[in-house]
């Protein structure tokens, strides 16, 4: 048998479908990054957020809660098309995180460098309830713990900023 008989015919809307899936997931393909996918994927997400800076709050929300939804269909169907749970090259939960990260936090490069290493350092560690939420199924589960680790990075950034505030 030819290695082509072996695949079974695959419809051409069905195919674009599942490589725009591939390209939503790995945020523009910035997840195949050789080092540091993750990383890779949070600085794509900082950067795709800085156009949406000078927006008004609500529609930044909806933003990120659109590109959630869209990530949670998108990375199913990848992790469905390759047969692995939470591939690596799958970034567009650190986008997400970062953009949750980044909503109500001031803009500027101090703010935006903090959040950034604490949604990161939340990324690894994830405490609870995201180590919970990344056992779900699917798109759910790749999404869910990042959405955590970016209320929490977002929450201390805010946070400090007010108490520092409040001091001076």
């Amino acid at each position: 048998m030819r290695q082509a008989e072996k695949f079974r015919h695959v419809p051409l809307l069905q195919r674009m479908l599942d490589q725009g899936a591939a390209l939503v997931a790995t945020g523009g393909f910035s997840g195949y990054a050789g080092i540091v996918p993750g990383t890779v994927g949070s600085f794509v997400g900082l950067l795709l957020y800085l156009p949406l800076m000078a927006s008004p709050i609500l529609l930044r929300v909806v933003a990120a809660v659109a590109l959630f939804f869209l990530g949670v269909v998108a990375s199913s169907r990848v992790e469905k098309i390759w047969r692995i749970k939470d591939p690596h090259p799958v970034v567009i939960d650190e986008i997400v995180g970062m953009w949750i990260a980044l909503l109500f936090v001031p803009h500027d490069v101090a703010h935006f460098i903090a959040a950034f290493v604490l949604f990161r350092l939340f990324d690894v560690i994830k405490p609870f309830p995201a180590r919970q939420a990344e056992l779900l199924k699917g798109g759910w589960g790749i999404m869910l713990d990042d959405v955590f680790a970016g209320i929490y990075a977002g929450a201390i950034v805010y946070g400090f900023d007010a108490l520092r505030a409040f001091f001076v």
